[in-house]
This record gives structure tokens, C-alpha cells and sequence, in this order.
């Protein structure tokens, strides 16, 4: 698999390429590059069919890259010593990233999915949907993508309902009565959805405020969902919960 590694530091472009060779013998690194500009030119000229990204390029974002491009055909592992960093809109979108120091199992676990990823299309739609979403300048995705076994499903976060774990998958409960399972932790979704307001009930639940009819005050408090779905709310959880719906009217 022809592969190209974009860093600014040549250390760590000379440390993931060593990895490689040991670690992912099938991965042949065709260039390195050390700049958004000289990264768009060989990514032109050698077409990857994987490209491993740094996300911070000189002070720049590795998006930027991304963005220059027409069409984007190859596989992507965004690279990152920041774990906040862009990470929310790569995770958004269902794509694979290393943090760096770059531990071994994990690299190999990310180039599994890109190989298998490959076989099974000829265009990087979850790439191009992030493309598409950072063109838009919203700070965070309206839609997220929910790897599922056979496809990639984009699901509006306004209609899911809530959330809840089932070891270590989790299932999304959405408008319509639709449920899907989607194989991550319900901690991935939590650290994902805080943002559009989305409460941690319970260490199994996770729920879309909006879709909260009323507080029942009995057994110590849950949630009566507007699907009439009734939500336990554990004790450690129940303040941040009281203080997360404390703007309605419940």
C-alpha cells in the first residue's frame, strides 16, 4: 500500500516511517513531506492510497490541505502530539488519528482499518464529509458519522434521542424509532456530544435534552423521555444533570 507521511519535524516523519518498516512491512513510503505546499505537490504526484497527516504543520492546520484538494481518493490517519486538537471534528467524522509518541498496537490497528477501508471503496466519503465541514467554518458538525459493520451512517444530532452502552458497543435510539449499534464506548459518544448539550445520566446512558418531557422525583430522579422512555439518574450524575436541564421547563 502506497503511503506518505506530512510532519514538519523530520524526526517524527523519520520515526513513523522506521515503524512502518518494521511494524506494517506491506506499507511502502513513497515521500515525506514537511509543509502543506510540498504536501499537496506530492500528494498530486505520487497519489497515496493512505496519507499519514500531521494535524499542526508550522502553525498551520493539516485541514488546510484537505481542503485544496478536488477529489480525495486515498485513506487518512491524522497524526497529533494535542489530544484536543482537531480531534473532535476528525472523531465526528468516523476517521482514524495516532497521538504521539505513536504506540506500535495502535498504528497497526489504524492500518487494518485504512486496508480494509480501501478494498471496499474507490472515494473517501467520511474524508470528503469532514472536508465539506470545515469548509463551512461551523465549529462543530451538525451530522456525525456512526460507523456501522456494512456502512458509514450520517445521522443528524438532533435526531438522536439518546444513547446507551451495551459493554463495549453502544446503541443510538433515534427519531423515528429507528436503533442502530455502532461498535465504540459510550465514553467516545459522551466526550463527542458534550458539546450540543448532551447529558451523562448514567454510566450507561446518555441523552439529547431536548428530548427530556420531565424530572420524576421518585426513587431518588430519572428522566421521562417525550418517547416515554423513563431514563435512570445516578446519584453522582444527578446535579450536573439537574444543572444541565436547569433552562427548562420540566
Amino acid at each position: 500500500m502506497r503511503s506518505m507521511i506530512i510532519d514538519d519535524e523530520a524526526p517524527n516523519r523519520e520515526n513513523l516511517h522506521n515503524l512502518l518498516q518494521r511494524y506494517c512491512p506491506d506499507i511502502t513510503v513513497v515521500a515525506h513531506a514537511g509543509s502543506i505546499e510540498e504536501g499537496l505537490r506530492l500528494v498530486q504526484k505520487h497519489r497515496p492510497e493512505l496519507l499519514f497527516l500531521d494535524i499542526q504543520l508550522h502553525g498551520r492546520s493539516g485541514f488546510e490541505l484537505l481542503k485544496q484538494l478536488e477529489q480525495i481518493h486515498f485513506e487518512i490517519i491524522f497524526v497529533t502530539a494535542y489530544d484536543q486538537y482537531g480531534i473532535q471534528a476528525v472523531k465526528f467524522s468516523a476517521l482514524d488519528y495516532l497521538l504521539k509518541p505513536i504506540d506500535v498496537e495502535e498504528l497497526q490497528a489504524a492500518v487494518q482499518k485504512a486496508r480494509v477501508k480501501l478494498s471496499q471503496r474507490k472515494t473517501n466519503d467520511r474524508l470528503e464529509y469532514l472536508v465539506s465541514y470545515l469548509k463551512s467554518g461551523k465549529e462543530t458538525p451538525p451530522v456525525i458519522a456512526l460507523p456501522l459493520q456494512d456502512e458509514i451512517r450520517y445521522v443528524p444530532v438532533s435526531d438522536i434521542i439518546r444513547c446507551e452502552a451495551s459493554n463495549t458497543y453502544t446503541y443510538f435510539y433515534l427519531q423515528g424509532g429507528e436503533k442502530i449499534l455502532v461498535s465504540q464506548t459510550l465514553k467516545e459518544y459522551d466526550g463527542l456530544l458534550h458539546s450540543h448539550g448532551f447529558l451523562r445520566t448514567h454510566q450507561s446512558h446518555l441523552v439529547n435534552p431536548g428530548w427530556v418531557k420531565s424530572w420524576i422525583k421518585e426513587d431518588g430522579g430519572s428522566l421521562l423521555l417525550k418517547d416515554a422512555t423513563r431514563i435512570p439518574v445516578s446519584k453522582s450524575q444527578r446535579e450536573a444533570v439537574k444543572r444541565g436541564l436547569s433552562g427548562r421547563k420540566i
